[in-house]
C-alpha cells in the first residue's frame, strides 16, 4: 500500500512551504553604500524574479508506468500536474485557487487522490479526480474538520484517510470503497490516527496512533473480524514507528527505535490464528536513521531510504538473504516519495538540495542510472553558482553536542554578520534544503548558520527527547552556546548576529531576543508561539492534545508553561522584531503574533507586522513568498 509521509510533515513544520530562491551573483551593494529605497526595489525585482522558479514534488507513478503525476508551483500556486514517465512537456491537471499538498494515483489508474487546504489551513480536505482532470469529488465533511489522505489499497478499491469530525483532539481512520462509493469507520482514535499500512489482500491493516510528539503506536487490525493487536504494547515510553507489507501479505516491515536509538528495520510474520513471529532486526546504522520503506511488487526486495545527518542515502535490501545493496549516490542531499513501476525496473521519486529545485527523477535500477523528469525553470540563475552549506559541530552549554548547517558568503569579510534560523518542530531537522531566503541573505553578505536545536528528530530517540517540559530551558541556553561558537570561530561580529524562524523555530527567535537581548541584534519571527496558554487554548484540539508532554500540561503545568513563555519577559526586548504570519493558521494561531506586535509597539522597540490573509501555517503562493522574502531580507540588511 502507498501510503503518503505523514506524522513528521505534520509537526515537524519547514520555514517555508514551498522556498524561493535567489542567485548568488545578483548580490546587490551593502546596505551602507546606498539608500535604503534603492536596495529594496533592487531586492525586491531579483527575488521576484527568482520566487518564480518552480518546484516538483510528491511524485506518483500511473499503474502502466506511463504517466507521472505530482504537485507542482509552476502556475504560482501549488496544484497537480502530469508528465510522461520517459520526459516531456508537464501538463496542469488542476487550477484551485486553494494549495493542494499532495497526489496519489490509484491502482487501478481511474482516479488522483489529493488533499487541499482551505485559505492554506490545517483543516484540509480529500479529494478524487479523474486524471484528465474530470469529475472532482470530495470525500470529507469540509468546513473546519480536519482530514489527513493515507493512501490507496493494492487493488485502488479502498483509500483511507482521517478526519476529526467526530472528536476534534482525535482523528479516526475511514476507508472510502470506491466501488460501493461509500466510507466506512475502521477505528477510533485517542490520538492522531494514521492507516499506514494494508495488506495486499485488503484484510490487515496498520494503523499508528501518536499518543505524544515523540511517541506513537501501531496496532495490527484484521477488517474481517474486527480482531486487534497491539504491535507496540512490549515498547511503551519515547518511540517512533512505521510500517509496510510486503507483497505477500504476510510480511511485516516496520521501523522503530525500540531496540536501538536510531531508527532501525524489523521484520514481523503473520502466522496462522492471529499469531505473530518475533520481531527480527534486518537493517541498523549508528550514523542514520531509517526514513521510509518501499517495497517492489515482487516481494523480493525493499528500498530503504536512510537519513544520515540530514543528507539521504539510498540502499537495496534483499528479503531472503538480507544481503543489503547500496544504490548509487543520489543525485542531490535530500531524497523521498519513493515509488516502485510494476515492473519493478524504475524508481520514481523526488530530489531537492541546498543548490538544486524538487524534481521528479527516475532510477533505473538495474543499470543504475538516473533521469531526470521535470526540469523546475530557473531563467537566468546558475543554481551552481548559488551557496552550498558545511555541516559544523559545537559544543552546548553542558557538553552536549550540537550541529548546524553554515552558509557563508563569497567573499566573506569575517568576523561579519550572520543570521542564525531555527526550524520548526521542534521535531523537525535543519537538512542541506533548497531555501532562496538563505541565499538572498548571503547575496547581501550575510552568513546562515542554520542549526538542529535539541529535540529535534534525525539524531535518534535520546536527542529528540532532551528538550521536553522543563528541559526546553536546555534548549533556549543553546542559543547562547550557537553565538558563542559563532564568535570563538571567528564568523560572526557579536554586536552584529541575528535570529529567524518559523513556528517552533518563531518561538525561539522571541526566546533568544528575551533572553539574550544584549547578544542578538535583529529578529524575524515566522509564525511562531510568544504565549503558550493562548497556544494551547486556540491551537486545534488535536494539536494541543499531542502537545502536553513536550511543552507542558496546561492542567496541571501552568507556572511552567508561564516561565517558557516569552509573552512574560518582553520587557527584556532591545533587538527590532518583525512579525509574519497567516491569517488562516489553525496551528499556531493569529493570536500569537498579534500579542508580539501589540506588546513591543507599547513599549517602543521597533517592530512591524506583516499579514497573509489567504495563507494559514507557512507561506506557499508565490506573491507571498515574494514579500516575506523581500521584508525578511530588508529586516536585516537595515539593522545588522
Amino acid at each position: 500500500m502507498k501510503i503518503l509521509a505523514l506524522l513528521r510533515p505534520l509537526l515537524a513544520v519547514t520555514l517555508f512551504g514551498l522556498p524561493l530562491l535567489l542567485s548568488a551573483q545578483t548580490a546587490a551593494p551593502s546596505a551602507a553604500a546606498q539608500p535604503a529605497a534603492v536596495l529594496s526595489a533592487d531586492l525586491a525585482a531579483t527575488i521576484a524574479r527568482m520566487a518564480r522558479i518552480g518546484s516538483c514534488l510528491s511524485p506518483s507513478l500511473s499503474p502502466d508506468g506511463q504517466t507521472v503525476a505530482f504537485v507542482s508551483n509552476l502556475s504560482g500556486n501549488p496544484q497537480i500536474w502530469t508528465v510522461p514517465a520517459t520526459g516531456g512537456w508537464p501538463t496542469q491537471i488542476t487550477a484551485f485557487e486553494d494549495q493542494v499538498n499532495g497526489v496519489q494515483w490509484s491502482p487501478a489508474g481511474d482516479w488522483l487522490a489529493f488533499s487541499m487546504a482551505p485559505g492554506g489551513g490545517l483543516n484540509s480536505q480529500v479529494y478524487l479526480i479523474r486524471p484528465d482532470g474530470s469529475g472532482l469529488q470530495r470525500l470529507t465533511p469540509g468546513g473546519k474538520v480536519n482530514c489527513n489522505l493515507y493512501g490507496w489499497s493494492d487493488d485502488g478499491r479502498y483509500l483511507a484517510f482521517g478526519t476529526n469530525e467526530r472528536h476534534g483532539a482525535a482523528i479516526d481512520v475511514y476507508l472510502y470503497d470506491t466501488t460501493a462509493q461509500s466510507r466506512r469507520l475502521v477505528r477510533q482514535c485517542k490520538g492522531i490516527g494514521a492507516l499506514i499500512a494494508m495488506s495486499s489482500d485488503n484484510r490487515h491493516v496498520v494503523i499508528s496512533e501518536l499518543v505524544s510528539r515523540g511517541r506513537n503506536d501501531l496496532f495490527l487490525l484484521d477488517l474481517t473480524n474486527g480482531a486487534e493487536t497491539d504491535l507496540t504494547s512490549r515498547w511503551r515510553g519515547p518511540g517512533s514507528f512505521g510500517a509496510v507489507f510486503a507483497r505477500d501479505g504476510r510480511t511485516l516491515l516496520f521501523s522503530g527505535n525500540h531496540e536501538q536509538d536510531m531508527i532501525s528495520l524489523y521484520r514481523i510474520t503473520l502466522q496462522p490464528h492471529g499469531l505473530l513471529s518475533a520481531a527480527e532486526l534486518l537493517a541498523t546504522r549508528p550514523d542514520a536513521e531509517l526514513a521510509s520503506i518501499t517495497p517492489d511488487w515482487s516481494g523480493h526486495r525493499v528500498a530503504l531510504n536512510w537519513n544520515a545527518g540530514g543528507r539521504n542515502e539510498l540502499q537495496f535490501l534483499d528479503l531472503a538473504s538480507g544481503k543489503l545493496t547500496a544504490a548509487p549516490a543520489l543525485p542531490s542531499e535530500i531524497a523521498g516519495s519513493f515509488t516502485f513501476s510494476r515492473d519493478d525496473r524504475r524508481l520514481i521519486f523526488a530530489a531537492s538540495g541546498s543548490r538544486r529545485p524538487s524534481d521528479v527523477w527516475l532510477l533505473d535500477v538495474d543499470a543504475g542510472q538516473f533521469r531526470q523528469l521535470t526540469h523546475a525553470p530557473h531563467a537566468g540563475v546558475k543554481l551552481e553558482a548559488l551557496v552550498a552549506p558545511k555541516l559544523v559541530k559545537y559544543q552546548a552549554h553542558d557538553g552536549l553536542e550540537l550541529s548546524g548547517w553554515l552558509y557563508v558568503p563569497a567573499n566573506f569579510s569575517a568576523p561579519g554578520r550572520v543570521v542564525m534560523s531555527y526550524h520548526g518542530g521542534p521535531e523537525g531537522q535543519e537538512r542541506p534544503a533548497f531555501n532562496s531566503t538563505y541565499q538572498a541573505l548571503l547575496a547581501q553578505g550575510i552568513a546562515v548558520l542554520a542549526p538542529n536545536v535539541r529535540g529535534s528528530s534525525g539524531f535518534g530517540k535520546t536527542f529528540v527527547n532532551l528538550d521536553n517540559g522543563a528541559k526546553r530551558f536546555d534548549g533556549v541556553r543553546d542559543i547562547a552556546s550557537t553565538i558563542d561558537y559563532l564568535v570563538a570561530s571567528g564568523v560572526a561580529d557579536p554586536k552584529r548576529v541575528g535570529i529567524m524562524g518559523g513556528s517552533y523555530g518563531g518561538y525561539m527567535v522571541m526566546a533568544g531576543v528575551t533572553e539574550f537581548p544584549d547578544r542578538i541584534a535583529a529578529g524575524v519571527n515566522l509564525f511562531g508561539m510568544v504565549n503558550f496558554e493562548t497556544f494551547f487554548a486556540h491551537s486545534e484540539p488535536w494539536m494541543a492534545a499531542i502537545s502536553t508532554v513536550e511543552y507542558g500540561d496546561p492542567a496541571t503545568q501552568l507556572d511552567l508553561l508561564k516561565q517558557l513563555s516569552p509573552l512574560h519577559k518582553m520587557d527584556r526586548i532591545t533587538a527590532p522584531v518583525l512579525v509574519q504570519h497567516g491569517r488562516n493558521d489553525t496551528n499556531v494561531p493569529f493570536v500569537e503574533a498579534e500579542q508580539v506586535v501589540n506588546n513591543l509597539r507599547q513599549r517602543g522597540v521597533p517592530t512591524e507586522l506583516i499579514e497573509f490573509a489567504d495563507e494559514g501555517h507557512g507561506f506557499r503562493k508565490t506573491p507571498n513568498r515574494i514579500r516575506s522574502a523581500v521584508t525578511l531580507v530588508e529586516w536585516f540588511v537595515k539593522y545588522l
